[in-house]
Order: C-alpha cells, then structure tokens, then sequence
C-alpha cells in the first residue's frame, strides 16, 4: 500500500518510482481550485490565478488540487494545465507556503497520454495526481479494464496517484470498495478521492487500507470527501480529508469544522456543519458558473467559465449570493 508522505514504502526512503520525497498529504481540507480567465478574451488570468491560491493557503488548507473539475481542465490545452500548476506553486512559494502540496488532476484518454502529462505535472511542481477512469470508451471500460488502466498508470507514473471516484464526470463509471481496496494494493495509488458521497463506501475503504486520519498516521492512505457538505460525516467514517469545490469559498468554514471535530467539540461541529451543508448546496446547483459568482460577489474576483458554460445573469448571481449569506456571515467572521 501507498504511502502519502510519498515513500511508498521503499527502502531508500524516497519518493515514487524513485523521486525525491514529496511534501506530505496531512488530514485537513483541500480545495480543487478555479482556473479564472480574462473576461474579455478567455485567456488565463495568471495573476488571480495566484492571489487565489494564496487566499486559500492563508485560510488554512493544507492542500490545493489544481486541473480538477472545478479548474475546467477539459476547457484548457496541455500547455495552459501545466502553466496553471506553475503559477499555483510559485504563488504559494512566495508567500511562505512551502509545504503546501499541490495535487494535479492528470486523467488522460489513454495509459500512455496519462503518463506523459503525469510527467508534465511534475515538472510545473505537483506532487501528486488525481486520476479519473477513461470513460470515452464506456461500453468497454469493464472493472478489469478500469483496474489495468490504473495500475499500468501507477507501475510508470512518476508520481503518486490519487484516484477519483466521480460517476457524473465519467458515464457512470463508480467503482466500488472492492475494486477501491484491490487498487490500494499498488505501491503508487496512496488514496482515493470520493465524489461519489457514498460515506459507507469510504467507511470500508478507509478501513481497509488503514487510512490516515488526524487521529492516526495509520498507512498513510487518504481517504478523501469529495464535498465539503459532508466534512463532519467524513471524519466520522474514518476518512483523512475533504477536497471540495465549497472550500474555495467557504475555506476557514470547513476548517472551523474541521477543528471542531478533531478537538472533541462535536456537536459544534455538527451544528456548523448543518449550515456549511445548507450553502453548499447552492454552490452544487449552481455549478462553476455558480461558484466563481459567488468569489465575485464576496471577493472581488472570480470571472465566468469559458464557453460553452453559460455566464450567468444579475438575478441569478444574486440569487447565489443572497443563498450562501448564512454561511457566509459565518466565513466572514472567522
């Protein structure tokens, strides 16, 4: 099994496959970051780019996922993906965050296409990757060819993988805890990220991997929730962290809750938790249009998506705002 510190259990002590030592994965909250762009054009507005990141690690995380689903990777060409990374680790850099992991969301058609920008990644300053399963082919992607996908993936991979359980991004494609737990028996998958929101599947996954918890260093797999709606039940199932697209919104929130929890004070915990779950669900309804109104609205910044998602109109982003003023009172004054 994997090792998040990036080890993986070799010998030698270094990283995967034999790369030097990667910074760890710690319990906590990470947030799959929004790519921005200029309005006018589309092109990547690096600057915000990185003001962004920087808002983020200054809330708390202990991790940003850049070419997630809530970075647009499908809209960007290879070349804007690795010049997103890079301006993310410079960011974080220069403002003192060191050891702040970035996880880079890689998946490819194809073994060989995600190999190489696996590759790509590492070069712009990831440390880790999130993998969904090819799902072009989704009449023949049967759980054999799920699972040899990832693990030819994970034997040349230059870095760790992280695999990304997201059915509505993939035809459907939702691999269960048994094909989860086969996986996590390669050297070089170290977690699992669950979109999915299915806690009891995460529950028998972290289980059986002995996930990392704040409790526990355990293996050192990662058990991730992949919405901040759930961060208190993630816990509860024994899960290591949340990486969720709320969290580039309500970041000190789900930290709050996070520490709520991880200090004994549950109920608080609970009770905050009802009211991050209550505004979450604005976000999800209203997708990544929905989110980067919602930064504009209460940052300053946050653009629109490149097309073909819809920009949305007055009454629509007002309706966000006025839909997330709950939780938002909350972040705003922690």
């Amino acid at each position: 099994m994997g090792d998040a510190n990036g080890s993986n259990g070799s010998s030698n002590g270094n990283g995967t496959n034999g790369h030097s030592t990667r910074r760890p994965l710690l319990p906590g909250i990470y947030a799959p970051t929004m790519t921005f762009f200029q309005p006018e054009n589309e092109d990547l507005d690096i600057p915000i780019i990185k003001k962004h990141a920087i808002r983020l690690a200054e809330a708390g995380l202990v991790g940003l996922v850049t070419m997630g689903s809530n970075g647009e990777a499908v809209h960007l060409s290879p070349s804007e993906k690795t010049a997103v990374t890079r301006a993310t680790r410079e960011a974080l850099d220069s403002a003192g965050f060191t050891q702040v992991p970035i996880i880079v969301g890689a998946t490819e058609g194809s073994v060989r296409g995600t190999i190489a920008l696996i590759a790509e990644s590492a070069k712009a300053g990831g440390d880790y990757v999130l993998l969904l399963p090819p799902s072009y082919f989704r009449g023949l992607m049967d759980e054999d060819s799920v699972y040899n996908y990832f693990t030819q993936v994970a034997d040349e991979a230059v870095l760790p993988l992280i695999l990304y359980n997201y059915p509505g991004a993939v035809a459907g494609i939702d691999m269960d805890s048994d094909l989860l737990i086969r996986l996590a028996k390669h050297p070089n998958i170290i977690g699992t990220k669950f979109t999915c929101g299915n806690t009891g599947k995460l529950t028998r996954v972290a289980l059986a991997t002995d996930a990392k918890t704040p409790f526990s260093e355990g293996s050192g797999y990662m058990a991730f929730g992949g919405m901040c709606d759930f961060t208190a039940q993630t816990l509860i199932s024994g899960g290591s962290g949340i990486i969720a697209g709320g969290a580039n919104v309500m970041p000190k929130t789900c930290v709050k809750i996070w520490n709520l929890y991880t200090e004994g004070k549950r109920d608080e915990a609970f009770a905050l938790q009802k009211v991050l779950s209550k505004g979450d669900w604005v976000l999800t309804k209203a997708a990544i249009a929905g989110t980067k109104s919602a930064i504009q609205s209460y940052y300053g910044y946050g653009g629109f998506p490149r097309r073909p998602l819809k920009r949305l109109d007055e009454v629509r982003t007002k309706g966000i705002k006025e839909g997330i003023d709950e939780v938002m009172k909350v972040e705003l004054g922690l």
